[in-house]
């Protein structure tokens, strides 16, 4: 598949483009994320100085936002060549990653949206040489409930019977505590979205992040050089629209 194919279908997808995502959400979960609302922060640490301005500015620059900051409500907007970019940096490093051996975790705190997309990609990548961890256990969390398992070589935050949405950090802190306790290497690269990708790229780790035009903090963690790339697009749309991304993805980290 080439670029043009992919714009088309992600623009068609509202993946990209004028997305259902409301420009008054958008700036709102700017202000929350400043504030270091849990849920809001994902647990990215900071290390320069952020104010309204330069955060607005830099979700202009880096996911496509309407740059007019009167513009203050209706439907805003994510670039579709910034997502193409940084789907082209993680197609390479993961590509990179698997033809070395090298281990990978993917996870998610979407599992109705992103999870059939980290499933693809990670089987994929297994199927290429890539390491995968599984584990035939769970691990609690017991800061917030529940705990952390695997669907399919994608770790999610399990609770009460069902993989719910968070952007919470405590999971992959758990998950990456546990790894550790029991002596394992930590990941060569981390494929994640909201608080699984914040967290591990705080704590040093190699990440690759999905975020969607409200989610400012791993624009920011990208921008501080804590994660290599962040893939701006609607996270949340009916997961067969995102086929054509795990094909261009597939295909361009040579997993096919």
């Amino acid at each position: 598949m080439d670029r043009s194919t992919l714009a088309l279908a992600l623009e068609a997808g509202r993946i990209t483009g004028e997305v259902a995502t409301p420009r008054e959400n958008n700036l709102s979960h700017i202000r929350r994320f400043l504030d270091q609302e849990r849920q809001f922060d994902f647990g990215v640490e900071l290390t320069r100085n952020w104010d309204y301005d330069s955060v607005f500015a830099l979700m202009v620059e880096r996911c496509g936002l309407r740059p007019d900051p009167d513009f203050v409500e209706g439907v805003d907007t994510i670039s579709t060549d910034a997502c193409i970019d940084a789907l082209e940096r993680l197609a390479e490093a993961v590509g990179e990653v698997t033809r070395a051996g090298g281990q990978i975790l993917f996870a998610t705190g979407h599992p109705a949206g992103l999870l059939p997309v980290h499933m693809a990609i990670a089987t994929a990548a297994k199927g290429a040489g890539a390491v995968i961890d599984t584990r035939d256990h769970f691990i609690p969390v017991p800061e917030i409930g529940g705990d952390v398992r695997q669907i399919n070589n994608v770790w999610t935050w399990h609770l009460h019977g069902g993989s719910p949405h968070t952007h919470l950090a405590e999971p992959v802190h758990a998950l990456l505590d546990d790894i550790a306790a029991r002596g394992g290497s930590a990941p060569d690269l981390v494929v994640a979205d909201h608080g699984w990708a914040g967290a591990a790229s705080s704590r040093g780790l190699r990440t690759i992040g999905y975020a969607d035009c409200n989610d400012p903090a791993l624009f920011v963690a990208e921008a501080q050089g804590q994660i290599e790339a962040t893939v701006p697009l609607d996270d949340d749309v009916v997961p067969n629209l995102y086929a054509p991304l795990i094909d261009y993805v597939i295909e361009r980290a040579g997993l096919n």
